[in-house]
């Protein structure tokens, strides 16, 4: 992310710089909290510490790194998927 931002601020004037600065951390943000939700809800069942799905079995693996992985290649092959529909 900083070393698109340098690139984008040494080449832009400084208000698009900003702007661009805050949708590019804006977009990080959002992907960390969707990636950070799907590893919570399906590694204990809970969000924020309150039971959505009753009964669950928590998957062990997504509370662990590996868990971040498997997320995250689910989530990029959703995000391929929905652009080969276009």
């Amino acid at each position: 992310i900083l070393g698109r931002q340098e690139v984008f601020a040494s080449k832009n004037p400084t208000g698009r710089s900003i702007l661009d600065a805050l949708g590019v951390g804006s977009g990080f943000i959002f992907a960390l909290t969707l990636l950070g939700s799907i590893r919570e809800l399906l590694g204990s069942g809970e969000v924020f510490g309150h039971e959505v799905i009753p009964g669950w079995h928590p998957w062990v693996v997504m509370i662990l790194p590996a868990g971040a992985f498997l997320t995250l290649g689910f989530l990029v092959a959703a995000m391929n998927a929905i652009e080969r529909t276009k």
